[in-house]
């Protein structure tokens, strides 16, 4: 049984390893999530750990998947900052190990995080993926509008720059914010 839920910045920090074990599976294996290969754990698990304090600032929500042996698979949520646009948040770093896919964890992790920000007031989530990826098919079914892409926006794991493919998805009515 998988259990997906959202970690506070010292969990973060204990989950670590196994998250850098997920991201090192995840771009050694040609995902394109930001970094390049071959990536080393050690700093994999550095990145990780600097999340922290973003996360205990409100800045960046995270959940993990765990199975009873490890984590599965993880997603995050980073909130916008300035004023005009807090109503919208951009879904950031979904990845689901290699041994777990097929089987619907990317989809859960997405509603949960989905779920979580409709409770806190977003209205809108944005998020980018590489062109042509398997993530396009979850986010097509999962309700997500494509709104564009750009190109040669980003490396993928071997450097070769890739066209990304923006999607957004409103989560309800859209509230004015009163101005001041």
């Amino acid at each position: 049984m998988t259990e997906i839920a959202p970690v506070h910045g010292p969990e973060l920090v204990t989950y670590a390893d196994e998250l850098a074990a997920l991201l090192v599976d995840t771009v050694n294996g040609g995902s394109s999530v930001g970094f390049l290969a071959p990536l080393e754990r050690d700093e994999a698990a550095a990145w990780w750990r600097e999340r922290a304090g973003a996360v205990d600032a409100g800045h960046l929500q995270v959940w993990i998947a765990r199975d009873a042996e490890r984590v599965t698979g993880t997603i995050g949520l980073v909130r916008a900052p300035l004023p005009n646009a807090r109503h919208r948040a951009e879904v950031t770093k979904l990845m689901v190990r290699p041994s777990a896919r097929g089987r619907g964890l990317g989809r859960s992790l997405l509603d949960a995080v989905e779920r979580s920000a409709a409770e806190a007031g977003v209205t809108l989530l944005v998020l980018d993926t590489e062109s042509g990826s398997p993530a396009e098919r979850l986010y097509r079914s999962a309700g997500w509008t494509e709104c564009g892409s750009i190109p040669e926006y980003a490396g993928d794991p071997a450097g070769v720059l890739k066209p990304t493919t923006l999607y957004y998805k409103p989560l309800g009515p859209a509230r004015a914010t009163p101005a001041r």
